[in-house]
């Protein structure tokens, strides 16, 4: 809950800093596992003035989140233990480490030899829910952030952008059928989110000036973050 909020906030304070009116965060409940809560957003209440406000905004959510997230990955991951690997069948939730968590466990814990894992501290857990929190908000489509950020770089050829991310989301959803594993149905939904609340993005008030370069930088690399935050199956059974 604590990255969740610093994520929103970050949006938050960032659009008062740009004079825009924007409502406190607001959680979204979810009484399921493994989360509880669908995440947290705030509402726009007035429109994004240019490109850059929609960049800074869109940017800043991810980049706060993180900055809680991953100091808590790197407390859980040393209270962690490396463990023999469990056998199938005894109703294990195994999640599946983006690029990120996996340099991190690596480093932390050293290599996991064959026929072990890692039994993360709850810690740990709350750190990968962060990472993948922040990968999902990164993808370039819609209204998330990641589409945002797009917009924001790219202007209105964000389109061709956010339409292959839709098509991908479906193909991770099927991929894992042609390796013998489960189908991924997560990917199939939010890909079917994005074609049915829009995979577009609607333009801020000052289309026409384009991004300093620095903040084109940023924009690329958050692109790579998003490839270093999210995870092909995030949850595997057995």
């Amino acid at each position: 809950m604590a990255i969740l909020a610093f994520h929103e906030l970050g949006h938050y304070v960032t659009a008062r800093l740009y004079g825009m009116r924007v409502s406190l965060p607001l959680f979204i409940p979810m009484p399921l596992p493994p989360m509880g809560t669908m995440g947290a957003i705030i509402r726009m209440r007035s429109p994004v003035p240019s490109r850059r406000a929609l960049f800074d905004v869109g940017i800043a959510g991810p980049l706060a989140g993180l900055l809680l997230a991953v100091p808590l990955t790197v407390v859980g991951l040393s209270l962690s233990r490396v463990v023999p690997h469990l056998p199938r069948g005894v109703g294990v939730v195994e999640f599946q480490e983006p690029l990120l968590f996996q340099a991190m466990t690596r480093l932390i814990l050293g290599p996991v030899p064959d026929g072990a894992t890692v039994l993360a501290h709850p810690l740990a857990i709350a750190g990968w829910v962060g990472f993948f929190v922040t990968a999902l908000n990164l993808i370039p489509a819609g209204q998330l952030d990641g589409g945002h950020i797009t917009y924001a770089v790219l202007g209105r050829r964000h389109e061709k952008v956010a339409l292959v991310t839709v098509i991908a989301l479906f193909g991770m959803a099927i991929f894992p059928l042609l390796l013998g594993s489960e189908i991924q149905l997560n990917w199939a939904v939010w890909g079917s989110l994005l074609l049915v609340m829009g995979y577009r993005h609607p333009p801020p008030l000052n289309d026409l000036t384009v991004l300093d370069p620095v903040r084109r930088v940023m924009g690329v690399l958050t692109w790579g973050l998003f490839f270093l935050l999210i995870p092909p199956a995030p949850f595997v059974s057995f």
